[in-house]
């Protein structure tokens, strides 16, 4: 049978067997954490402690403050220490909270009782998701109690969960479909409840074939919900695509994936939203992946939110001598970071550590006209011309040209002989437009 797919796209080589037969082992209780108060796409959460407050595992210490914002919760026990600027591995400023660990892992006082949600209503339930802290797991960090309140006019007919994790290196993912299956399908009946569809799909590409098999046993005995193996190919996984490689409807330029009535979730997001809804846990822990031959013992780990980078390598062993790169999430869409103190957060999918050997210096040579990322962009853009007007400080034409609709996926560059930095190029210019359009916006409010 034939696969699944988008168009164009590219094929970059794997590097999942590193860790991607690596039971999830737990990280011991960090003795500090450092928890960023931006850790979601929208607003900063408004911090609700002071320095030298006695705090409890899944207490809240930091309250939204806008309508596209989160909470953000304790994620151990003892005491904050200072709120202050940290580096973040987003490489953003804004405050974080400093809280230094009282050995005890002392929970906040919670009802875990098993709690029925069919019977709760949907406000009810996205109250909940709200409270939980619970955003989008597979990078962007979305708040999911706003994705999955859609204004009115926006029908939705089918929720797609995004199982692809199409990064190179990354294995998370894959590992909490094999190991928390049961609680993925709880998760995505709840959120098929949320949302009021009759269908769910899971999308899995096909080098995962022992989660397709697990996803597949696990949801066959609940009607509406299926498993859809896809063709390997980068970028699966970014929403626009999964969207036209499930159900070959096509977002439009500007739109988002309710414009054509889809919301898609992470699988880890639905996992989530399981412990949630039924042991009332708040988000204060991720499954990373640490990997890369820059590491040791590449492992998945569940850390607690706040965790410093430098205690996951250590657990895995720490990083091999010529290691010279250390990114958070995958090698296409990654940010290099330059430190390890740096905190995991919620968005936090990977940290890949890379020798010398796999970061290679190339030289940048003059654009050739050949075509190449034309080919590879998933989105239909001009990559060459965009960064040459970018470079250019020609930002209302490439504004024109449909820069914002970029989503960085890399594959441009990637495919670049001339090595050109495609992505960096567009990158700034999106920042650049962007700029433009709220100097404009004032100036009209004005």
């Amino acid at each position: 049978m034939r696969l699944q797919t988008f168009k164009k796209g590219i094929h970059p080589g794997e590097f999942k067997s590193l860790s991607e037969n690596k039971s999830i082992e737990r990280l011991p209780l960090p003795k500090e954490v450092y928890i960023p108060l931006n850790q979601h796409t929208g607003k900063p959460c408004k911090p609700i402690v002071e320095r030298n407050m006695e705090v409890k595992t899944g207490q809240v210490i930091g309250i939204s403050s806008g309508f596209i914002s989160s909470t953000i919760h304790a994620s151990i026990s003892g005491k904050v220490k200072a709120i202050d600027s940290f580096p973040h591995p987003l490489g953003i400023q804004g405050q974080m909270i400093h809280i230094i660990s009282d050995g005890n892992d002392n929970w906040l006082e919670r009802d875990t009782s098993i709690v029925d949600w069919e019977k709760l209503g949907k406000d009810d339930l996205l109250e909940i998701i709200l409270d939980a802290g619970i955003v989008g797991m597979g990078g962007a960090a979305f708040p999911t109690h706003v994705k999955l309140n859609p204004p009115k006019n926006k029908k939705i007919d089918t929720l797609i969960i995004n199982g692809c994790e199409c990064e190179p290196y990354l294995t998370a993912d894959h590992r909490m479909m094999l190991e928390q299956d049961k609680g993925a399908i709880l998760g995505i009946q709840i959120l098929m409840k949320v949302l009021g569809v009759s269908r769910a799909i899971i999308g899995i590409e096909n080098n995962k074939p022992d989660a397709i098999k697990v996803m597949t046993e696990s949801s066959a005995a609940f009607e509406g919900i299926s498993v859809l193996p896809l063709k390997v190919k980068y970028p699966q996984g970014a929403e626009k695509m999964l969207i036209k490689a499930v159900l070959d409807r096509k977002v439009p330029a500007g739109g988002l994936p309710m414009d054509v009535g889809v919301v898609v979730n992470n699988v880890g997001t639905a996992i989530a939203v399981a412990e949630a809804i039924t042991g009332r846990k708040p988000l204060i822990e991720r499954v990373v992946s640490v990997t890369g031959d820059g590491i040791k013992e590449p492992k998945n780990v569940i850390a607690r939110i706040g965790t410093p980078f430098q205690d996951l390598i250590n657990f895995c062993g720490g990083l091999v001598d010529d290691t010279v790169k250390v990114i958070m999430g995958g090698p296409m869409m990654g940010l290099t970071q330059h430190s390890l103190q740096v905190p995991v957060v919620k968005a936090t999918s990977g940290i890949l550590c890379l020798t010398e050997f796999s970061v290679v210096k190339r030289k940048v040579y003059p654009c050739i006209l050949c075509g190449a990322c034309v080919s590879a962009c998933p989105m239909g853009l001009l990559p060459t011309r965009l960064a040459k007007l970018s470079e250019k400080g020609m930002y209302e034409m490439a504004e024109d040209y449909g820069i914002l609709s970029c989503y960085e996926c890399g594959s441009c560059a990637f495919v670049c002989p001339s090595n050109i930095p495609l992505v960096q190029w567009i990158r700034i210019g999106k920042m650049r437009v962007n700029e433009l359009q709220r100097k404009q916006k004032v100036k009209r409010e004005d």
